[in-house]
């Protein structure tokens, strides 16, 4: 029925109640979600960062997986194929391809020693992703923790930690591994002759010094950057709720602080990686990297420049590797600082 316009009358028909699709409609909360999941969803809609993932594995795969199916070992010496260009056989091989013998390419040719060069890049891939990767968590470890008892104790003992952290930011990290390496000589020599130790012979002692500088010198960074992360988030309630119900500086520490600053911890610790690869290529180009023959990407690409202008791929593969990782890494950090930095959020 239509009703007057000048009516004071109320409309019945206003106060129908609404359906279960009308409700709906008018709800505009968006689901909750954790922290997790809303940091993964904006990483994966930033597509430079998941192009980087994509290569970041790709690589991993080439470095890992790809040399135990190779037919070539990278300390494999074949007579008569030293110094090949890439794709061409020697006359050895020309010779077994004409008797009907299936000879696999040499898609990067060989050196001067008649080795595969292809693989040598990838197992020198592999070196330093792992070096990288092993020296990250060495920093994560001792830099969370040494940041982390700092920054919640604060006071004398932050002033403390933190000139010691000073000190160390003044000590030559490749001096230090030079002399290292030379002391650590001939004892490495004797531990690596009991049973479980081999690998030492393998790495070299130029190698384990650089790892023990990594544990030694290279967490700083991490320490100031977590404790600066601590010294916030200890001021929160639920902090002193847990020093209220009796709960240890340890716990406290383990449980509530450095728990809250695991986002900035990954950031740092993928950014940290690319860092620790350019420094392990750097010293191995130096030749302070791994024992011969086992390749480095560094210790390749000095290896090549002997013979720049007569084989310039030889430098350019291993250049080009140490390249495309470090430049994923970082895209690859970044992608995931903007999605787990708070701060980095619109």
């Amino acid at each position: 029925m239509n009703k007057n316009p000048l009516s004071l009358q109320l409309n019945v028909d206003d106060f129908v109640p609404a359906t279960v699709e009308e409700k709906e409609s008018l709800v505009v909360m968006r689901k909750s979600v954790s922290f997790w999941e809303d940091g993964f969803r904006r990483f994966r809609k930033n597509k430079i960062a998941m192009t980087a993932l994509i290569i970041v594995i790709f690589i991993i795969i080439l470095a890992f997986i790809v040399p135990v199916f190779y037919p070539y070992a990278y300390e494999q010496q074949m007579k008569g194929s030293e110094r090949l260009k890439p794709m061409e056989y020697s006359k050895t091989e020309l010779a077994r391809m004409e008797a009907g013998e299936s000879v696999f390419p040499h898609f990067l040719g060989t050196d001067q020693n008649g080795r595969d060069y292809t693989i040598r890049v990838l197992v020198g891939a592999r070196v330093s992703l792992t070096v990288g990767i092993i020296a990250s968590a060495l920093i994560l470890l001792i830099g969370s923790i040494y940041g982390a008892v700092s920054g919640y104790f604060g006071g004398k003992v932050d002033m403390v930690m933190m000139r010691i952290v000073d000190i160390l930011y003044t000590v030559p990290d490749v001096l230090i591994i030079i002399l290292l390496a030379q002391v650590l000589k001939y004892p490495l020599q004797d531990l690596s002759k009991l049973p479980g130790f081999g690998w030492i012979t393998a790495l070299g002692p130029n190698m384990v010094s650089m790892f023990l500088v990594f544990a030694l010198l290279y967490w700083v960074g991490m320490a100031r950057i977590v404790r600066g992360q601590i010294m916030v988030l200890k001021q929160n309630e639920y902090v002193t709720a847990a020093k209220a119900l009796g709960a240890t500086n340890g716990r406290i520490i383990k449980k509530h602080l450095i728990t809250n600053c695991i986002g900035t911890l990954i950031v740092t610790t993928t950014l940290q990686i690319p860092s620790s690869i350019f420094t392990e290529s750097f010293l191995s180009f130096l030749g302070l990297g791994v024992q011969a023959p086992m390749p480095s990407l560094g210790s390749l690409a000095s290896a090549a420049l002997n013979g720049l202008q007569t084989f310039p791929e030889k430098l350019f593969a291993p250049a080009f590797m140490i390249f495309i990782i470090i430049l994923s890494f970082n895209l690859l950090g970044d992608g995931l600082r903007d999605a787990f930095d708070p701060k980095m959020k619109k």
